[in-house]
């Protein structure tokens, strides 16, 4: 497979143009600008994105793949959300956070030894008056002078270690009738340009996905540092609960905290803060983050800082806000924490990938037992998972990486129904959540939502804790928050 070369076709015209300008005839922008060229090292993540490719060559010969990266998306009239590239396209390049530029596209074209991949992007904003030569100044979604310098082509090929070429030229090289597949789904133009087979495109997006199964050593680096992030924005909350405890709508100043740290540390959050105090604790998926964190209530923060790579963490804290579990909260943190404990001792290379969850729901289940809960009247003796899914509706754990829920198109036989491997890296998470309205369970018990979330890899001779920097155990918890205050 071809991955490089010196050809660098940077613009419409073929030109490079690291800065300095040729006068385009007058105008305010007309020549005198220093030659401000970059040579980049190449990224570290490079040389682990070639191999990559080199698995998407070996089991398409003959084929063309294209993967394009997605584009910009508009959040309010002319302002636009932060860009972040499709995690396929990410697996692939090795591309960094802000370096990503929208709309770009890989394009591996087959050849008689395998495929010539070349990833078709924006050139910097020209300012030489050729074809393009008005982006700078006049283009507010891609102009330098709008929102910032990308990366020439040259300086792309020298980072990614792959050949580049201007995305204008991007129609014509996909004009030649090859077999083709293509990511869909992601790029519309693409999809209105390229006749598919449906079906191969859905078997490249499973392979694509498959593919980020196990992870390289260079992206557990990635997941270790997303982690370290993490954690380092869980101690910022923690100190800052005795504030929020004071404000109208201290769920905000929690989710601030913590997005701060993300942005400090990386590229920012890998999905949005669950900040969720009290009975908003039983919202799986609480982002709303608009009430209050008062002392006597528990807060439920599930959160992931994503690195400059996109790799993220996802960790789950139960804190009582007032520094102590009451002894109804405590109860239920327990049951819970010791069905995460069962989850996690099953985590081992061999196991089913189901495990992990029929331990910890066996845990819950003998528990709510032992408490005399049984949803809808039920005798049975030991509960099959969906018997208390009224108190706890999802899955134990799920793959992470660059998608904080990774991996989501591979195949059943591959993911769910499979077995751990060492180079996977998921999350353990049990929760229980009992709803303010709920007149099945005691009233005491009523409004209270506790999940304990932790992030794993599976080694050779088990599973390895990536966030054992955070206290788990009640009393750990209560020692950290005290020594806090």
């Amino acid at each position: 497979m071809r991955e490089h070369s010196d050809v660098h076709d940077t613009s419409a015209d073929g030109r490079d143009h690291p800065g300095s300008a040729v006068p385009d005839g007058g105008g305010p922008f007309a020549g005198g600008w220093a030659d401000t060229g970059l040579r980049p090292a190449p990224l570290t993540g490079a040389a682990y994105a070639a191999k990559r490719r080199s698995a998407v060559s070996e089991r398409f010969p003959g084929e063309r793949i294209v993967v394009p990266s997605g584009g910009a998306k508009v959040r309010s009239n002319d302002f636009d959300y932060a860009f972040r590239p499709h995690s396929a396209f990410v697996h692939l390049t090795a591309e960094q956070g802000s370096e990503a530029v929208p709309d770009s596209v890989l394009v591996f074209e087959p050849t008689g030894s395998g495929h010539a991949v070349t990833l078709f992007t924006r050139p910097r904003s020209p300012r030489d008056g050729g074809p393009r030569g008005t982006e700078f100044h006049s283009d507010r979604r891609h102009g330098e002078f709008w929102v910032g310098r990308r990366r020439t082509l040259r300086e792309t090929s020298d980072a990614l270690g792959v050949e580049t070429a201007s995305r204008d030229a991007l129609d014509r090289a996909l004009r030649e009738d090859v077999p083709t597949r293509v990511l869909r789904g992601v790029d519309a133009h693409l999809d209105a340009q390229l006749a598919t087979d449906p079906r191969a495109d859905a078997e490249l997006r499973t392979f694509l996905s498959e593919l980020r199964l196990f992870k390289d050593d260079w992206e557990t680096g990635q997941l270790r540092a997303a982690v370290e992030y993490t954690v380092a924005g869980f101690h910022d909350v923690a100190g800052e609960l005795p504030y929020a405890s004071g404000l109208a709508r201290g769920e905000r100043w929690i989710e601030g905290t913590f997005n701060r740290r993300a942005r400090l540390g990386g590229n920012g959050l890998g999905f949005d803060t669950i900040a969720a105090a009290g009975a908003h604790a039983c919202v799986l998926h609480w982002m709303r983050n608009d009430g209050p964190v008062r002392e006597g209530d528990l807060l439920l923060l599930d959160a992931g800082v994503e690195a400059d790579s996109f790799y993220t963490a996802d960790i789950t804290r139960t804190l009582p806000v007032g520094g102590r579990f009451s002894d109804v909260q405590r109860r239920v943190y327990d049951l819970v924490f010791a069905a995460q404990s069962a989850g996690i001792a099953a985590l081992r290379p061999g196991a089913r990938y189901s495990d992990f969850h029929e331990a910890a729901m066996r845990v819950i289940g003998q528990g709510l037992d032992a408490w005399g809960l049984r949803p809808y009247g039920s005798t049975a003796a030991t509960p099959e998972a969906d018997l208390y899914r009224r108190y706890t509706v999802c899955g134990t754990g799920h793959m992470l990486g660059l998608d904080c829920h990774d991996c989501a198109a591979a195949r059943s036989t591959t993911y769910l129904d499979g077995v751990l491997e060492p180079g996977h890296v998921l999350t353990v998470e049990p929760g229980l959540y009992f709803q303010p309205d709920d007149l099945t369970v005691p009233e005491e018990l009523r409004g209270i939502g506790v999940r304990i979330e932790d992030d794993f890899l599976i080694t050779a001779d088990g599973a390895q804790c990536l966030s054992a920097g955070l206290p788990r155990a009640a009393d750990e918890v209560e020692h950290w928050l005290a020594a806090l205050r």
